[in-house]
């Protein structure tokens, strides 16, 4: 990452304490005259209506599915790029920890034996191979693991076509250790059941058409004592950093992606998608209605909940 998204982060970042003392009503009311304040999410439909939400928008849920492969299509020549202005350019980071906190290349939970052979890991929505990269890497260089394995799955081509063509500058381009695969991860048909050792999914699930049933098809697919995480961005807690945060998300993030990529739609789609998924708590108990163990509360926020971490383990 560059210096200069790295320095804009930060200064960002230090208005949660430079304006400690203020209130978040004090902020809003001291706002620029002409800004635009961000929209309230529209309250949740009946689930079994036959329609779901493409950001603030009511669709049938037949049409999610293609809208969503069109917004990934349009950026996903752009990703980084997108995912540095959707977090101040500290994705990176909160994808390495995320990687070194789930430590690939040993698991006493799910293999215990010495002479295990590494980990089956499915990267679900993960079509450019940014965690997948990151997996293989950490499992080769910090547990000397040769053997641990990515699957990384998508629904979307161009995605799953942008990640090959990055893997040609890592030394898995042609290994045995990853694969890419076009998948919908409400429907794994091609994963059988208890064979995964980690199921990630990072900036991914709240893209989905029923969460619900992508969760049960984790559980499925992992081996008793396997894990699922998934990072994704989230609630902030801190009232007036969030208040900071909206407004940077809903006033400058569209036309950031109209000056860069040329589409402020898609881009407009995605803070949305943000401000529709669930809070933290909420998401920590999708994820045990789906079988899980919920370790601790469940979820490790991020720059004071930009983003979160959470983690389910399936009974042994």
């Amino acid at each position: 990452m560059s210096a200069s998204r790295i320095r804009i982060g930060r200064q960002f970042l230090d208005a949660r304490t430079s304006a400690g003392r203020q209130s978040a009503r004090g902020f809003a009311a001291s706002a620029p005259r002409g800004v635009r304040e961000p929209p309230p999410p529209p309250p949740p439909r009946d689930a079994h209506d036959g329609t779901t939400h493409f950001g603030f928008e009511t669709v049938a849920e037949a049409l999610k599915e293609q809208r969503v492969r069109g917004v990934f299509s349009s950026v996903a020549s752009s990703y980084d790029s997108m995912n540095d202005f959707m977090s101040l350019g500290i994705h990176r980071l909160w994808k390495d920890h995320f990687v070194r906190n789930l430590n690939p290349g040993r698991n006493p939970l799910t293999s215990p034996l010495a002479d295990q052979k590494g980990w089956n890991i499915l990267d679900i929505a993960g079509g450019t191979g940014d965690i997948a990269f990151r997996m293989l890497d950490h499992a080769s260089h910090i547990n000397n693991d040769a053997h641990t394995n990515v699957t990384v799955a998508d629904i979307n081509p161009d995605m799953l076509a942008e990640g090959k063509k990055r893997s040609l500058q890592t030394p898995y381009a042609r290994s045995p250790r990853l694969r890419f695969v076009e998948a919908n991860a409400e429907k794994l048909d091609m994963i059988p059941d208890g064979s995964i050792d980690l199921y990630t999914v990072a900036f991914g699930i709240r893209n989905f058409t029923h969460k619900d049933v992508a969760l049960k098809e984790a559980y499925r697919v992992l081996k008793p004592g396997g894990v699922f995480a998934c990072l994704e961005f989230s609630k902030v807690e801190n009232p007036l950093f969030n208040a900071v945060y909206q407004q940077w998300s809903f006033n400058a993030i569209p036309y950031i992606g109209q000056m860069v990529a040329g589409d402020k739609a898609s881009y407009q789609y995605l803070v949305e998608s943000i401000a529709r998924f669930p809070s933290q708590e909420e998401f920590s108990g999708m994820i045990r209605d789906a079988g899980f163990l919920i370790p601790g509360k469940g979820y490790e926020n991020l720059t004071d909940g930009i983003a979160a971490i959470h983690k389910g383990v399936k009974p042994a």
